[in-house]
């Protein structure tokens, strides 16, 4: 059966990031991807340009149309922009029982802030404790503990326990900003530590990889039911689209990684 995955996110004009990565992400890993949009951006693979957020009224309306019609095996949920935003979404999903995999898009690759500071309170407090699985990266991590980044795999594994007892009941945490030619994630739940280690990929076109990584979770997530085995297919899944992101020729910035790398070309 193919599994109904909702993101809840921004939109990316230039389709490398949030809802437009999201549903290549969940279609590329065997999901049929719906979305609810939460704000629409002027942005390019440069840099954003503008931030238009959508009342917090109609993403319910988004979210709750979906529910009253479709079956939802798994949900992602990624940029947010507000604390009024942050608290409807919240409200409309405490009901629900499946998967929520919570990226804390907070800062965009060029350094644009896509939440606002006060907001970060909100989602640490009110989504965390809603949350299967989040995704922060380590600037992310640090942003939610109020800590300096972590540096090393010790204090990775410190935050990740910590952010674990704010109440999620799994934390992914991407390792990409550690120094070296390794790039280390931990997968930490009450279950025990998995760390995830492969070579970096060496390319600039990195835009949207975290929206990529938490879609595919999410997606992976609602076919197998199994954390372990669906962090290590979605890790695989992103190194591959990064690694031939460079057969793609999109922008002059930070490009888009290739979501569907592995399908034959006609």
């Amino acid at each position: 059966m193919i599994r109904n995955i909702l993101s809840i996110a921004g939109s990316d004009p230039s389709g490398g990031a949030g809802i437009q990565a999201d549903l290549k992400a969940i279609s590329a890993n065997g999901g049929y991807g719906m979305a609810a949009l939460t704000a629409l951006t002027a942005q390019n693979t440069r840099g954003v340009h503008g931030a238009q957020l959508i009342a917090p009224s109609f993403i319910r309306a988004q979210i709750d149309a979906i529910f009253d019609d479709i079956r939802v095996d798994a949900i992602k949920i990624g940029m947010l922009g507000s604390v009024e935003i942050t608290a409807e979404v919240a409200d409309t999903l405490r009901p629900y029982g499946g998967p929520i995999v919570l990226d804390p898009v907070m800062v965009a690759k060029g350094g644009d802030r896509l939440l606002a500071k006060e907001a970060v309170a909100a989602l640490r407090d009110q989504l965390l404790p809603l949350a299967h699985v989040i995704t922060p990266n380590l600037p992310e991590a640090a942003d939610l503990l109020e800590r300096p980044e972590a540096t090393t795999r010790d204090e990775m594994l410190d935050q990740a326990s910590a952010l674990l007892r704010l109440g999620p009941r799994a934390v992914f945490l991407k390792g990409g900003h550690l120094a070296g030619d390794t790039s280390p994630d931990l997968v930490l739940s009450t279950a025990g530590a998995l760390w995830l280690d492969a070579p970096r990929a060496r390319t600039q076109n990195t835009h949207g990889t975290g929206c990529t990584l938490s879609s595919a979770l999410a997606t992976l997530l609602a076919r197998y039911d199994d954390l372990d085995h669906a962090a290590q297919a979605a890790k695989t899944y992103v190194l591959g689209a990064m690694r031939r992101a460079d057969d793609l020729h999109v922008g002059h910035g930070h490009g888009p990684t290739h979501h569907f790398f592995n399908m034959r070309e006609i």
